[in-house]
């Protein structure tokens, strides 16, 4: 293949079938390919197989990459929370009759064709299938050659339910993952309504700078806990273990913990055990450094600069000893990506000043950074965690999926 400029016009002109489409058999179709999804689960982890054996078991990525029974059912479930989500697209944001008689109405409409370029993660391949059918989207994906077998399979299926629904498979469109195809994806302001970036930090920073399309971004996560003196320790202790363990591998994962130094010693006597039997590797800095050796933590290391700022996607993080609120807001202004970052304290005016001050799409007091998460948040699924200020922040879902167009009936009015 020489160009996907074809493909994109095709996908492009499918683009008022799925629009039209009325909102009953959008869900209809996506509760049945959930049962597709679920039928067809031997087939997908088959598949799933031959990309997992092309990749190094050390590889952060490959949690991230693996398709088991259970985590198809999740697609499937998601699927089906999709279905059942408040319409997106169609609804009448404001209606109002002008003095000289005009009838205005702001309808929220698809954005049209999404194009979006991630990374090992095959389950993205069916959420954003779902997310932009519900929203009378056309998708247009580009997954990595890492998943190229996972991603094939899927879609697949995802066209015999819009084959059964009487759509074109070009509602959902899989791209080569050939590397000379993405500056074409993202210059083709003729078929492409918006890019939207999924993955590493390199990959985010290619799309900004190359796309002409517009873009949104779904940013890496550098995620902080800060530890406040006035925490009740024991709920602090297992909500960094869980950010930390849980799934280290997503973007929600707690990458660096901040603890004050008054309560330094106390965190990690209880934190250390967990910790270690998880795994975990901690890049300590000078204060933290004697507390972990006090309490014989074996995979400890000198933490460099270059520690801090860094998303791990791993069973590593960092630790700072602060000196108090300030510092770490500091420390947090200076090194986070604007994803999540958490508090745990007591003290209620340092937490309404954390939740204030803090630059975030997510601010969390006394809970793990975890739930940031389209369907933790109640949004069914999500096309990635947008760390943009234009648009959509957050959980990017059903409900930003959507643009405006005004509607005006006259009756001869000129001006």
């Amino acid at each position: 293949m020489e160009t996907i400029l074809p493909l994109l016009e095709k996908a492009s002109a499918s683009a008022p079938q799925i629009s039209r489409m009325p909102d009953a058999e959008k869900s209809a179709l996506l509760q049945f390919l959930a049962k597709s999804i679920i039928a067809h689960t031997d087939l997908i982890v088959e598949e799933n197989a031959k990309d997992l054996a092309k990749m190094d078991d050390n590889d952060p990525k490959k949690d991230r990459l693996m398709l088991n029974p259970m985590r198809i059912h999740d697609l499937a479930d998601g699927l089906n929370q999709v279905a059942k989500l408040p319409v997106a697209s169609g609804k009448i944001l404001l209606e109002t009759t002008l003095p000289n008689g005009l009838i205005l109405k702001k309808l929220a409409v698809p954005l049209g064709v999404v194009g979006v370029i991630f990374e090992s993660r095959p389950n993205v391949t069916v959420d954003i299938s779902a997310l932009c059918i519900r929203s009378g989207n056309v998708a247009v994906l580009r997954g990595g050659s890492d998943a190229a077998c996972s991603n094939e399979v899927l879609v697949s299926i995802v066209h015999k339910a819009l084959a059964a629904f009487g759509l074109p498979p070009e509602v959902v469109t899989l791209l080569p993952t050939d590397r000379k195809f993405v500056q074409e994806l993202l210059t083709a302001t003729r078929f492409v309504d918006v890019i939207i970036p999924r993955g590493s930090g390199s990959l985010i920073q290619f799309v900004r700078q190359n796309a002409l399309v517009p873009t949104i971004e779904t940013g890496a996560g550098v995620v902080h806990t800060y530890v406040h003196q006035s925490a009740d320790l024991d709920k602090a202790a297992a909500i960094v273990v869980n950010a930390k363990v849980s799934r280290p591998s997503v973007c929600n994962a707690l990458d660096c913990l901040l603890v004050d130094d008054v309560v330094a010693w106390p965190l990690i006597e209880k934190v250390a055990a967990e910790l270690e039997k998880s795994g975990v590797g901690v890049y300590a800095d000078h204060e933290s450094w004697p507390l972990f050796e006090k309490v014989q933590f074996k995979n400890l290391h000198r933490a460099k600069p270059e520690d801090f700022g860094k998303e791990w996607l791993s069973l590593n993080m960092s630790v700072k000893v602060v000196t108090g609120l300030d510092d770490a807001l500091t420390h947090i202004a200076n090194y986070s990506s604007r994803h999540s970052e958490a508090i745990a304290a007591q003290d209620q005016v340092v937490i309404d000043h954390f939740l204030q001050t803090v630059d975030a799409a997510a601010v969390y007091a006394n809970a793990s950074t975890r739930f940031t998460d389209g369907g933790e948040f109640g949004l069914g699924a999500e096309i990635g965690i947008s760390t943009q200020k234009l648009h959509a922040r957050g959980p990017f879902a059903l409900e930003k999926l959507v643009t405006e167009k005004w509607v005006v009936v006259g009756d001869g009015q000129i001006r």
